[in-house]
């Protein structure tokens, strides 16, 4: 019966240390542009539209941060989180 189990193959799925959620890193960049006095929403639009890393600040490494993203990854993260929100509060 122990041999049963060595039979089997095993499959091991780990999140690497430094890999970050879209919303985290969002909320991380959100952070680090407030924290340096920037209106964040204006300057992630500026981001996601141009893709110029020119509009995020280095501050807490936010600009490395985004840019480890695909801009089409993060536009969906937003979107979904916008509509998924609205459906909640039309549910209640």
């Amino acid at each position: 019966m122990a041999n049963e189990t060595f039979d089997q193959t095993m499959m091991f799925l780990a999140k690497a240390e430094d890999e970050l959620a879209t919303s985290d890193i969002l909320r991380t960049v959100y952070e680090a542009l407030k924290e340096k006095g920037y209106n964040p929403i204006n300057q992630l639009v500026g981001y996601l539209l141009s893709g110029d890393p020119a509009y995020i600040t280095s501050h807490k490494n936010a600009r490395s941060l985004i840019r480890r993203l695909e801009r089409d990854d993060l536009l969906e993260e937003l979107v979904r989180f916008y509509l998924e929100s609205h459906d909640e509060e039309k549910a209640q």
